[in-house]
């Protein structure tokens, strides 16, 4: 199968939202450390996975252009394209809408935090259109335990990797083949570990794997989505419980996938944010829970309840300003993963 041309080459193919960039900004928001399952596969074309199938994504002026590609049958994996699929409607805009959180006013959001903070005002112009993303809580979970001392291509590889080893292949395009995210079976097996490790995951491997098998055991994948209804601070309680999830990583997954929008995750870039920007003597000479929890309680206090969004503006500012020359795929500083340690070596 082949990639799809523009919208005006095969509209029937397409379908189109509502959003100016103001709402939404697709090179800022899939690029700056939210998701690793995204790619630009045209200029201003952006290709992934999402809810299990495969999506093209595109905008122009105020519209937001998608088209939805095909599962392989088993006929399809013996060589011959899979057929292409209209966009079935009111189902793909909604899991559009969800995922983008499109519910949520930003330009309104931006006027308040700009208003509090002139900081936050000065920056913003430049970037607009910065929202935070409401992914599967699963999917956001056991990808934010990669992140450990980590950067945003080298994650991006790494689940690429997990996604082709585990899980179900869903359709190839232009001979690059696309995966949905594995099942927690999947990465809970007995030789998970081992396989995780000899693609690289190293340290990790154990984490991906114990949590997988901890959530396939205990609260289930339904379990950990209805933590959206509980308090922040009872997910986070529950989540710091899992192998290899810190206070970073849940509320990485707080603010993303569990509809925390107060949750503010903070690493050293962030802390670094805190203190030089901000002159904020918070958390001592290191990253301890006291230091995470003061240093969310500042930005609650600034920006208000939905911190953790306006905190997403700046942390993609940051990173975009300290982009490498041209021709690097890597940010400075990396994803949100880049801790206070070096990289671990591959």
């Amino acid at each position: 199968m082949k990639l799809r041309d523009a919208p005006s080459a095969c509209p029937s193919l397409w379908r189109c939202l509502p959003c100016p960039p103001a709402e939404l900004r697709l090179d800022l928001v899939l690029s700056s450390g939210q998701t690793f399952r995204w790619w630009e596969s045209s200029p201003g074309a952006w290709t992934g996975v999402l809810g299990g199938r495969v999506w093209t994504l595109r905008q122009e002026r105020d519209r937001l252009w998608y088209t939805v590609y095909g599962d392989e049958d088993d006929d399809d994996r013996d060589g011959r394209p899979a057929e292409a699929a209209k966009p079935d409607g009111a189902e793909t805009d909604r899991v559009l809408r969800d995922y983008f959180q499109l519910d949520v006013g930003l330009p309104a959001l931006y006027r308040a935090w700009g208003e509090a903070d002139p900081l936050f005002r000065k920056v913003a112009d430049d970037f607009p259109g910065v929202r935070v993303l409401r992914q599967d809580p699963v999917e956001c979970l056991l990808s934010f335990i990669c992140t450990s001392n980590n950067h945003i291509s080298r994650i991006t590889a790494m689940i690429e990797r997990l996604c082709r080893a585990f899980g179900r292949r869903l359709c190839r395009l232009d001979a690059r083949p696309f995966h949905a995210f594995p099942s927690l079976s999947a990465l809970a097996g007995a030789d998970a570990e081992a396989r995780l490790r000899a693609l690289g995951f190293g340290y990790r491997a154990k984490f991906v794997s114990g949590s997988a098998r901890a959530i396939a055991e205990g609260l289930g994948a339904e379990g950990l989505r209805q933590l959206r209804a509980v308090p922040y601070a009872e997910a986070r309680r529950v989540l710091c419980a899992l192998p290899g999830v810190g206070a970073k990583v849940a509320d990485c997954v707080c603010l993303m996938a569990l509809d925390k929008a107060e949750a503010v995750p903070v690493d050293t870039h962030v802390w670094r944010i805190a203190r030089q920007r901000y002159g904020a003597a918070l958390g001592g000479r290191s990253l301890t829970a006291r230091a995470h929890q003061e240093i969310g309680d500042f930005f609650r206090g600034l920006w208000g309840p939905r911190a953790g969004w306006a905190q997403a503006v700046l942390f993609c500012a940051d990173l975009r300003q300290g982009q490498q020359p041209a021709g690097s795929r890597d940010r400075a500083g990396g994803g949100r993963g880049k801790g206070s340690h070096e990289e671990e070596p591959p």
